[in-house]
């Protein structure tokens, strides 16, 4: 299997191309609108909060959204979600270009980007394994579903950073919002898509998903670990205005090439796991990932030079998304078609929440103590994790067979 063999599906390379453009405009927001937020307001906190609404929703919205996604017609459902989240980025520029942008303002867009994306992101992940028609060929789906986001995540800061300085916010927000459209499109031009359609209550299907991940011990502890993992590591992305400005003494394109440096770690990864024949592995390769998290937030926390920080970033992305989308691909591989939506939504809902909840509190704790000291304490966490897992969890798992 070769790095791109999926895209021999016509439905799938569809797929790929709008949903390469749609992430590519996420990201361009998504540094837009941290880098506006601290210029306007110099707020830590606000960042952390800010940050926190767009995700939280992913904890409490994301559980009931895949529930509901097994018993619906994937393909439409997507489709639709994607006109309104082009109405979200189109009020952003407005608001922006109208100077309504005030924190409660801010916070409520946020809060409806994060429940929206709470139902798209489980509905993108599910549909994947619907226009793929060898089942074989999922993992490489999977992985190349992840690139896309890494390389977005690569290319999207430094280009927002051009933007920014060119073009300004307001046409970064619009430019998001025909992405959204250009992937609306891909889907509907899709052939032969069919959702199998789970039986019973919203209550009960919900119920279902919940009980098939707790009795699974592998998934039990994958679970854990992603909670874990984006909790802490992935907590630095709502200080990165605050390194980017205040410890680096830079401007937008700074936090670009900051972000841009924990997309180059993310892409190598999603590229090596794009190109992996097996994952009977998988818990080491969790395990390895999980040091160098914790190097990379240890970094940041006892280094200012630009050339340590970057490694901090590089670190961060690679061990990130190695272990996010590993999961992912085991998850996905092993659970059955019935029950896919619900458990892709669990693990959604488990890293996006927590992930917010990270951001949060880093927010809230820099504006009490050095961000350095933030990311110190994260660190710590992360490392006793990591020794307690190879200690007592790691020795007592069986790899899965793939």
């Amino acid at each position: 299997m070769h790095t791109f063999s999926s895209l021999r599906f016509p439905n799938f390379r569809n797929y790929f191309i709008g949903h390469s453009l749609s992430t590519l405009g996420t990201w361009i927001q998504q540094v837009t609108l941290a880098w506006i937020i601290y210029e306007l307001t110099n707020s830590t906190a606000l960042l952390g909060i800010i940050g926190f609404c767009a995700l939280i929703p992913q904890l409490f919205v994301s559980p009931f959204a895949g529930a509901w996604i097994d018993k619906i017609d994937k393909r439409k459902t997507l489709i639709f979600i994607q006109i309104l989240l082009f109405a979200q980025a189109i009020l952003l520029g407005v608001a922006y270009h109208f100077h309504w942008l005030t924190p409660s303002i801010l916070i409520g867009l946020s809060l409806l980007l994060g429940i929206l994306s709470a139902i798209d992101t489980p509905l993108r992940q599910s549909l994947l394994s619907l226009i793929i028609e060898d089942k074989t060929a999922l993992p490489n789906a999977l992985a190349l579903n992840a690139m896309v986001f890494n390389a977005s995540r690569f290319v999207g800061p430094p280009i927002a950073g051009l933007l920014l300085a060119s073009i300004g916010a307001e046409l970064c927000f619009y430019l998001n919002g025909l992405s959204y459209l250009v992937l609306a499109l891909a889907v509907f031009c899709m052939k032969q898509v069919k959702s199998s359609i789970a039986q019973g209550n919203i209550k009960n299907v919900l119920k279902e998903g919940f009980e098939y991940v707790y009795r699974h011990h592998v998934f039990k502890y994958l679970m854990l670990t992603v909670f874990i993992l984006n909790m802490t590591a992935s907590s630095y992305v709502a200080l990165l205005p605050v390194y980017a400005k205040d410890i680096l003494q830079g401007d937008e394109k700074t936090l670009g090439i900051l972000w841009g440096a924990a997309g180059v770690g993310s892409l190598l990864s999603s590229v090596i796991l794009a190109g992996q024949k097996s994952f009977k592995r998988v818990h080491t390769q969790i395990l390895f990932n999980l040091l160098f998290c914790g190097a990379g937030l240890l970094l940041l926390a006892l280094s200012s030079s630009y050339i340590f920080l970057m490694l901090a970033m590089f670190l961060l992305g690679f061990g990130i998304s190695t272990s996010n989308i590993s999961t992912n691909i085991v998850l996905q591989q092993d659970t059955p078609e019935s029950l896919r939506g619900r458990v892709v939504s669990i693990y959604t809902s488990t890293r996006f929440g927590f992930d917010a909840l990270g951001g949060l509190c880093a927010g809230l704790f820099a504006s009490l103590i050095a961000p350095q000291n933030v990311m110190l304490i994260f660190a710590c966490i992360l490392l006793s994790y990591a020794l307690f897992n190879w200690l007592r969890i790691y020795p007592h798992l069986n790899a899965p067979k793939l």
